[in-house]
């Protein structure tokens, strides 16, 4: 007899979506303190945090986040190198930012679900 699929596990296609409310809600955290942040990089922190995406971090994202901002940081003033630009592609898939890193997480915005 066959195996039913699984939808629930980790690695199935045919998992459930989560559909992000558009205003979670959820304090912004504080910028780690290992250094100076551009005004430009407080903004995309502040922006970053209050995106639907942000209502699956948690305080464990951080580090991830202030990260991928250090490297937003460098391809804003030039000085990123391909391998920057490599990670930051990476992080903001890996985070839900992107279109591609929604749609394998399964995530969709509220309202999109269908």
């Amino acid at each position: 007899m066959p195996k039913f699929r699984n939808p629930n596990s980790p690695h199935s296609r045919y998992k459930s979506v989560v559909e992000l409310p558009s205003d979670h809600g959820l304090p912004v955290p504080n910028m780690p303190a290992v250094r100076d942040w551009t005004e430009a990089e407080r903004e995309q922190w502040q922006q970053w945090w209050e995106s639907p995406q942000a209502a699956m971090w948690d305080e464990s994202f951080i580090p991830t986040v202030a990260v991928m901002l250090t490297y937003f940081g460098k391809i804003l003033d030039g000085t990123a190198t391909s391998t920057h630009q490599m990670e930051f592609r990476h992080l903001a898939g890996s985070l839900g930012l992107t279109a591609e890193g929604m749609k394998r997480l399964g995530w969709t915005f509220e309202g999109d679900a269908k």
